[in-house]
């Protein structure tokens, strides 16, 4: 009986579902929206990046983070990203809130600027070009970078600012949240919480939207991520590569690149060496794809970062990159024969933490 009962049930639903026009239900419930995406493009990054990852270079409409210990490869990822999309029409925003930038290093990267010189001196007083700059003098709280991010999204929105926009933001953990200034106490939680609601919450969705085919532009966010070590919970036990800020970036990011090692920056220094002087060139690196929800792909090597960019790790390259600026560095030096040696410091230890330092 229960049976022909829920049979008889379904063949009422059946029916039901029969007349119903699910089109016209979307169309009285706006629910009639594109929901198509873009193609997948691409910010190409440099040869030497390609060839090691395997990886074309920066998402376009994701949320990236480039994370790493001090001086490990970081901002010459976030410089290639920048110059190569200054090529291509696409919008730098570099929204500098740790305060270690250099315009020359920017400029010897490739990035087009141009140089305002008072006339009278002769010094510099600006730089200009296809970019726009803000730092600390402007944005002092992770409140600020948000708002900032949303602001030039709505200008863009109202067709103000006719680009593509990456923006690229060195680094999180650098500024805190409002509520650890007013209370002159930066504390990790307010500040992860900050993220949580501002990026997380906001700015994220925000940048992941522009990938749908309604969406005019395309946007896309880089983060250099600073980072702590966890101490090992055991003493059989690893320590872990933890992010400064929290993890809503983490979590709301499709692409994830480590440069360097958990317990130490895992780099060697390459030097141009003659009586007592040197000029560190460059630096060896391990790189590794940690995360990749675009095309899956993970991987892992080491790669040589110079003050122009990326190169493979093979003689090949480092002979060719040492000949053309040898010039440079025996100017530097003195002039006459110069060694170049190899200081190894992958191995040097990072202090680890039990919590977040502040």
């Amino acid at each position: 009986m229960a049976r022909k009962k829920r049979s008889l049930t379904e063949a009422a639903s059946k029916e039901i579902r029969s007349k119903f026009d699910l089109s016209a239900f979307k169309d009285k419930k706006g629910l009639k929206q594109n929901v198509k995406f873009k193609d997948q493009e691409w910010i190409p990054l440099s040869k030497a990046f390609q060839d090691v990852t395997s990886i074309p270079g920066i998402p376009m409409g994701h949320i990236v983070l480039l994370r790493g210990h001090s001086d490990t490869g970081k901002t010459t990822g976030l410089l290639e990203a920048a110059v190569s999309a200054q090529k291509r029409g696409i919008m730098p925003v570099f929204i500098i809130t740790e305060m270690k930038w250099s315009w020359d290093h920017a400029k010897m990267m490739g990035l087009e600027v141009e140089e305002i010189v008072d006339k009278e001196t002769g010094e510099i007083t600006n730089y200009e070009g296809n970019f726009i700059y803000v730092d600390r003098e402007t944005i002092n709280s992770i409140e600020d970078v948000a708002g900032f991010i949303l602001d030039l999204i709505d200008e863009q929105k109202k067709g103000n600012l006719p680009y593509d926009l990456l923006f690229l933001w060195d680094s999180i953990g650098s500024v805190p949240c409002e509520m650890s200034i007013k209370s002159n106490k930066n504390n990790n939680e307010w500040n992860a919480g900050a993220m949580s609601t501002q990026f997380g919450n906001s700015v994220n969705q925000r940048i992941t939207l522009s990938r749908k085919e309604s969406s005019p532009y395309t946007n896309t966010l880089v983060c250099i991520n600073k980072v702590w070590t966890l101490k090992a919970e055991s003493p059989m036990g690893q320590p872990k590569l933890m992010n400064k800020g929290g993890y809503a970036m983490w979590f709301d990011s499709t692409f994830v690149v480590t440069f360097g090692n958990v317990m130490s920056a895992g780099t060697s220094k390459i030097k141009a060496i003659k009586d007592g002087k040197q000029v560190e060139f460059a630096k060896r690196v391990n790189i590794q794809i940690d995360k990749n929800h675009i095309n899956g792909v993970t991987t892992r090597g080491k790669i040589v970062m110079t003050p122009h960019g990326f190169i493979n790790d093979n003689d090949r390259e480092l002979k060719g990159y040492k000949d053309a600026r040898k010039d440079d560095w025996a100017a530097i030096l003195g002039g006459g024969d110069f060694r170049v040696v190899e200081e190894d410091q992958a191995y040097t230890d990072i202090t680890s933490f039990g919590e977040e330092p502040q």
